[in-house]
């Protein structure tokens, strides 16, 4: 597609062409509910914007947790971990802020969904606040733990702080609680009637539930991630951890 045709193009069939660019724009300042009327130029024009930067953008978004195109399973645990965490920054700092805001501003003016205006401004509030807790608390003891394991497993290791954590902590104990929250959205997908659009759903509608559907997807390849190769990987670093301290122990 030409950029011309970008350009010239009204916000609002930007986003009816492909509803990521909701999401680009929205990085730049332009809330497409706000400038719907207007072409991409006129809104860069008033904010100040090169258009030529935000086309490239449009045309190319980057796309996160392509996990098919890293060899994951090759990676040492910690960098296992680095990619991890860098979702979690994703997930927190750009995908939910950006998603809340479309809750938020969402007004359906359309009988068929006034009533998933309601329940999602009443449960994705509820739902951020959980997730965000959860990801929080999963880096803080489940990561942490590992990391512990990893210097240990070197050789790099506190004896005392070592016992503690082994006895406070088991990763089957982890893998068994983290299933539990693998299908965090099904409130959602309840509400929302598993994301299904009647023919006249409105752009922002659209919009809403395409997020979501995309939020979804990366938080399944996440769980894949931790359940098929982190705590795979971890297990056999805390047996072996475990039995070379056993081994200590013994001889001590």
């Amino acid at each position: 597609m030409a950029k011309t045709t970008l350009r010239n193009k009204r916000i609002q069939d930007l986003v009816n062409q492909n509803n990521v660019h909701a999401y680009v724009l929205y990085f730049f300042g332009i809330k497409f509910y706000e400038y719907s009327e207007q072409t991409l130029e006129q809104v860069c024009h008033d904010k100040g914007l090169r258009v030529e930067h935000v086309v490239r953008e449009l045309e190319s978004p980057n796309t996160n947790f392509q996990e098919a195109d890293l060899p994951l399973l090759s990676y040492p645990i910690d960098l296992i971990l680095e990619y991890l965490k860098h979702a979690h920054f994703i997930f927190v700092k750009h995908k939910l802020p950006y998603i809340a805001r479309l809750v938020e501003s969402f007004k359906a003016n359309h009988p068929d969904y006034i009533s998933v205006e309601k329940d999602l401004k009443e449960l994705f509030p509820l739902f951020l606040e959980d997730f965000i807790h959860h990801i929080y608390e999963e880096e803080d003891t489940l990561f942490g733990y590992i990391r512990l394991l990893e210097k240990a497993s070197k050789g790099v290791c506190n004896p005392s702080q070592l016992y503690y954590m082994l006895e406070k902590n088991s990763l089957q104990r982890f893998a068994m609680e983290h299933e539990v929250h693998d299908d965090e959205m099904v409130g959602i997908r309840r509400i929302t009637n598993n994301y299904a659009l009647g023919e006249d759903a409105p752009l922002h509608v659209k919009v809403i539930y395409s997020e979501l559907t995309s939020f979804e997807k990366s938080l399944m390849t996440h769980a894949r991630i931790e359940n098929e190769i982190l705590f795979p990987k971890a297990m056999i670093i805390e047996n072996q951890v475990k039995k070379i301290f056993g081994e200590k122990v013994k001889y001590n």
